[in-house]
């Protein structure tokens, strides 16, 4: 295919777009002409050329940047040369391309236009994504179907499971559920200082301020609970707006081979994300959205680029907030699309023998979970030159990534480390169809969490103490009176029953396909992980973790936020986890306990 142009309507868009640069210009030139003394009669025409000049700069950047850029498909490949003064050619095979992101504004969506982002799951330079701004929404569509083909089922009829989710209203109710609906008000003020200051208008002045507070402090029987009212009622309302931007005619749909999100009310947005690109689901359930029973559906996928500035969703959020119950089937049914035939490469039995495997003949490539097994692989293949480590002592938290070809803590690995069958139901009430049911962790977890939330209430009381005596030599009595105990005394009960909730939230589990793990109060988040694509492991255990019996276990892949934590697990049972997950990446390097015997640590 030749090279291609961008769309030239994009000079329409870029002249619209630049009237919220070229407005406050103008306002601005205006001002400072009135402040020289000038007439009315010179600063409005000054004001309006001002803005014209704006507008026109603007428009000839976009003319010279749209006939620099060029773009073509071959058949294995993507290419995009781009820059002004710096020119830049970028080339990506096309089976490198991992999700296909369409969006438009309200102005391109009137023109017939979208801005297309091709993510690729690169990290070199910072650039994550190929950007093509604007493109006709014909060619956008052509593109995406172009580099994301439909793939056929196994029975090769090339249908998929249709539509996945579609937007109730009645979800609206949870937009609220947030900690920015509760600091609304302040918000709007904070974003309409700088348009106001930039007209003239001091919202924010001394006098105003001091007024404020006067009548704040003149009748605050009155005054704080209507000024709380007023801040929620505008965080709220903001909520539901906001909600409904973003996820007006939301429909989560799967076809052959990928999944498609499209969602939103003035912007329209549209990803495509290749089912062969996930690596799992994760929910996440913030505070005050669990406690009304609902929670969020993303997605753990590999080519997802970043979010816009301004942005106010993540580009993995597959759904709104929604029920609970809802997140937990639609969770499931997305892990079971997550691809099972990412294997290592695995040589023939036997070239591997006794005598060959050494620390540094172990390599991802040499060693498979068919090619070692208990019998051959044993403590006495580990050469007395380079002894394997147990995991060492001291004060400072120790971390060591275990990978094949680097020596591990040699641990007794009894037969109780079973993987678990994956359960018939779950959380959700019984949407957990496919995946198994986390299980606790042990009660020393529960202790590390209500000492450390012991110790920062007494670290909080006393800086309360510090300021008491401070204030009272300053001779602020007012300030160093009883009521400053009040801070430490609430912080205590919501400190110990968030120990107690993270405590409750903690869970991991193993299921044929999957790692699940669960943790966090303020913000809890259950990650199912797909087995094959952990690429690495890595145990941390700080002193005061060794003391208890626990470790943390963190699995690395290469989606999502790169890493995956089982905090504060059993000594034992971590080690084993990690093992089954995924078998002969660990399983080397730990040593199996007599029969009959406890595994010790």
């Amino acid at each position: 295919m030749s090279w291609r142009s961008l769309s030239a309507r994009g000079l329409w868009a870029s002249s619209v777009h630049s009237l919220a640069a070229a407005v406050p210009v103008g306002v601005v030139v205006a001002r400072v002409l009135s402040g020289l003394g000038w007439r009315p009669a010179g600063v409005v025409p000054a004001g309006v050329g001002a803005a014209l000049l704006t507008v026109a700069a603007v428009l000839v950047h976009e003319a010279l940047r749209l006939r620099a850029t060029r773009w073509r498909l071959t058949g294995d490949r993507l290419e995009l040369r781009s820059g002004i003064a710096v020119r830049q050619h970028r080339s990506v095979p096309r089976d490198r391309v991992r999700s296909v992101d369409l969006r438009a504004d309200p102005v391109r969506r009137v023109l017939g236009l979208t801005v297309v982002r091709v993510g690729t799951g690169e990290h070199a330079g910072g650039q994550t994504e190929l950007t093509l701004d604007p493109l006709t929404r014909r060619d956008g569509e052509e593109l995406r179907r172009a580099l994301l083909p439909l793939v056929p089922d196994a029975a090769g009829n090339g249908h998929g499971d249709g539509v996945l989710a579609e937007l109730r209203w009645s979800w609206i109710r949870y937009a609220p559920l947030s900690v920015w609906a509760f600091t609304g008000g302040a918000l709007v003020l904070g974003a309409l200082y700088k348009p106001l200051d930039a007209l003239g208008v001091e919202a924010f002045s001394e006098e105003t301020l001091r007024a404020v507070w006067q009548w704040v402090s003149g009748r605050p029987w009155v005054t704080v609970p209507l000024v709380v009212a007023g801040n929620v009622a505008v965080g709220v309302l903001g909520a539901g707006l906001l909600f409904a931007e973003s996820w007006a005619r939301y429909r989560l749909a799967r076809e052959p081979g990928r999944l498609r999100l499209s969602r939103g009310l003035l912007t329209s947005r549209s990803l495509t994300l290749e089912e062969r690109r996930l690596r799992g689901v994760e929910i996440r359930e913030p505070l005050l959205l669990r406690l009304g029973g609902g929670a969020r559906v993303t997605a753990v996928a590999t080519g997802l680029g970043k979010a816009e500035e301004g942005e106010t969703e993540d580009v993995a959020a597959l759904t709104p907030p929604l029920p609970h119950a809802e997140a937990a089937r639609l969770a499931a049914r997305i892990a079971a699309l997550t691809p099972t035939t990412v294997t290592p490469a695995a040589p023939a039995r036997a070239a591997v023998t006794p005598t060959a495997v050494t620390p540094t003949a172990v390599t991802p490539t040499a060693v498979t979970p068919t090619a070692v097994t208990p019998t051959a692989v044993t403590p006495t293949a580990v050469t007395p030159t380079a002894p394997a480590p147990a995991i060492p002592t001291g004060t400072a938290p120790t971390s060591t990534t275990l990978a094949p070809g680097v020596l591990a803590p040699a641990v007794p690995l009894g037969a109780s480390g079973e993987s678990r069958p994956e359960a018939p139901g779950g959380a959700g009430g019984g949407a957990w169809a496919a995946v198994p049911e986390p299980v606790g962790h042990p009660r020393a977890a529960r202790r590390r969490r209500l000492v450390r939330a012991v110790a920062a209430v007494a670290a909080l009381a006393a800086a309360c103490g510090g300021w008491v005596l401070w204030a009272g030599r300053q001779g602020w009595d007012a300030w160093a009176g009883g009521w400053v105990w009040l801070v430490p005394a609430l912080a205590l009960p919501a400190a110990l029953w968030l120990a107690v909730d993270s405590y409750r939230g903690l869970g991991h589990a193993l299921g044929r396909r999957h790692l699940v793990t669960r943790h966090g109060s303020v913000t809890r988040r259950t990650v199912v992980l797909d087995r094959a694509g952990i690429v690495g492991w890595t145990i941390t255990q700080s002193y005061v973790q060794r003391r208890a019996g626990l470790l943390t276990v963190t699995a690395t892949t290469a989606a999502g936020a790169g890493h995956y934590d089982v905090p504060d697990v059993d000594h034992d049972d971590g080690l084993r986890l990690a093992a089954r997950a995924v078998p002969g990446l660990l399983e080397p390097f730990l040593v199996r306990a007599a029969d009959g015997d406890r595994p010790g640590r």
